[in-house]
């Protein structure tokens, strides 16, 4: 005796439903239908889900498509109409005497048959088409919402690093004014004495725009000496929104030049811009 669960997650009974199976076959799937109960249930199912889905996935076909489907058949029609005339006309000529009428064959049936269903195949095929279409539009959408939630996630990655700076008792926080020519610029930095590092905060940064032959420089306040601290540009040019910087083991204070592009080993003292101490 076969094993009723195996047999139905075999597969068998979803191209029964589909027409998919020889003679024999269906035969065999009809015998083990009556004979187990749990068959005939799944069979039903099987047949149940198919049409809804045929339901919920039909597709009204273009003006275009339908006008060439109806004109192949009605051009299939006429031709079935000729054929039977002219085959009538010959039984007429060859039984004369007897007047006996003759009724079409069974190949016309055939014939009929056979137009229609190039005619379903023919609206499916643009179903599935169009289904296709639809599932490439949605996967484009989907990982589009995806790259989004990436950007998203590590934005607020960045936003809790900035955080964590702020909120850690071993950072000293310095902020950097204006000087008299420079009265709108201001910046902020975090200096942590212990592990010598320096992070400026580019978002909350508002230094004056320069050309593309200059760029920032930071400095730090070391015994009344500038300590070459490494070079930044404005907050709207760096896409980091928090900037580490080298590494100083002591300082009074920071300042900020605006230097000749690369750098310079001294400062432009004219060219300070900001200057925070502690």
């Amino acid at each position: 005796m076969k094993d009723v669960k195996a047999y139905i997650e075999s597969g068998v009974l979803e191209l029964y439903v589909l027409g998919d199976l020889s003679p024999e076959e269906r035969l065999d799937v009809e015998k083990m239908a009556l004979e187990h109960p749990a068959v005939k249930t799944e069979l039903a199912e099987i047949e149940q889900s198919l049409e809804m889905f045929a339901q919920e996935h039909a597709i009204e076909p273009s003006e275009g498509l339908r006008g060439k489907i109806v004109n192949s058949t009605l051009v299939n029609l006429g031709d079935d109409r000729i054929f039977t005339k002219q085959r009538k006309h010959s039984d007429e000529e060859e039984y004369e005497d007897d007047k006996v009428i003759t009724m079409p064959k069974r190949t016309q049936f055939y014939k009929y048959a056979f137009a229609a269903c190039l005619t379903l195949l023919l609206i499916s095929i643009y179903g599935m088409v169009s289904l296709y279409s639809q599932l490439q539009e949605s996967n484009t959408q989907l990982a589009t919402l995806q790259a989004d939630k990436t950007k998203f996630a590590n934005q607020v990655n960045f936003k809790d690093n900035q955080l964590r700076i702020y909120r850690d008792s071993n950072y000293r926080i310095v902020r950097l004014k204006g000087l008299p020519k420079t009265p709108a610029a201001s910046m902020m930095l975090a200096w942590n004495p212990s592990s010598q590092k320096v992070m400026v905060d580019m978002e909350s940064m508002t230094l004056p725009k320069h050309d593309d032959k200059h760029e920032y420089q930071l400095w730090a306040l070391v015994k009344g000496k500038p300590v070459d601290m490494g070079l930044f540009d404005n907050a709207a040019a760096d896409s980091a929104i928090v900037k580490e910087m080298k590494n100083v083991a002591l300082a009074q204070g920071f300042a900020v030049t605006l230097e000749p592009k690369g750098g310079s080993v001294n400062p432009t003292l004219d060219q300070m811009v900001v200057i925070g101490q502690f």
